[in-house]
């Protein structure tokens, strides 16, 4: 999956987004916010999209997000503006694997569900432990590749959306070990959310 392939299906879902998987990834949504609330400071969310979460942050939050795709962002300006969201301070189009921010520039990165979208993730886990700061927070909430061994809807499901990854902008079998291996990073919490367990939290601490 490349970049132009992700911005181009983004394009499409970014008029309906908040009605499909919005709804969808709405659980982890709430969960990560809910611990970037309690820690506050300065917050990167990567892949912000059409800003779902922005108006779930409270005032001790001051937040940043980013996102590849243009349209979708437009969107989040949006209920920026209506909603008068004071805690976000800026919204920009900018490339996960290469961000525009200094080392240590964040208390706290959250990346919810978009592991699976991006384009050289391992990249992009490396990225965001640059622009975190030591003893900062991460946290990664998305759905990942079942055991292979394990039956179920949802194991073939994701055998059969696989090679669907570049039409509808999400690789189902996304492994955990790419996030849980890379360096510098501590493992704090672990949590499998609705629905049915299909996504999960990953909290981890830069060592």
């Amino acid at each position: 999956m490349d970049i132009q392939a992700v911005r181009k299906s983004y394009a499409l879902w970014a008029p309906v987004y908040d009605l499909t998987f919005g709804r969808i990834t709405g659980a982890g949504r709430s969960r990560a916010v809910s611990v970037l609330n309690g820690l506050g400071g300065r917050v990167l969310e990567v892949g912000v999209g059409t800003g779902l979460s922005l108006p779930q942050y409270g005032a001790g939050v001051e937040v940043t997000g980013i996102d590849a795709s243009a349209e979708m962002l437009e969107k989040a300006r949006a209920k920026v503006a209506e909603q008068g969201l004071a805690h976000v301070r800026d919204l920009r189009e900018m490339d996960a694997r290469k961000m525009e921010f200094a080392d240590g520039s964040f208390d706290a990165v959250a990346a919810m569900h978009i592991m699976s979208v991006v384009p050289e993730p391992e990249r992009v886990m490396a990225e965001m432990v640059r622009v975190l700061r030591p003893g900062g927070t991460l946290l990664v909430v998305n759905h990942f590749a079942r055991d292979p061994a394990e039956r179920g809807a949802l194991a073939w499901l994701e055998q059969v959306a696989a090679p669907l990854a570049d039409l509808i902008g999400w690789h189902s079998d996304f492994e955990r070990s790419v996030v849980l291996g890379t360096h510098g990073l501590t493992l704090v919490e672990e949590a499998h959310l609705p629905p049915f367990g299909m996504m999960t939290l990953l909290r981890l601490r830069k060592d």
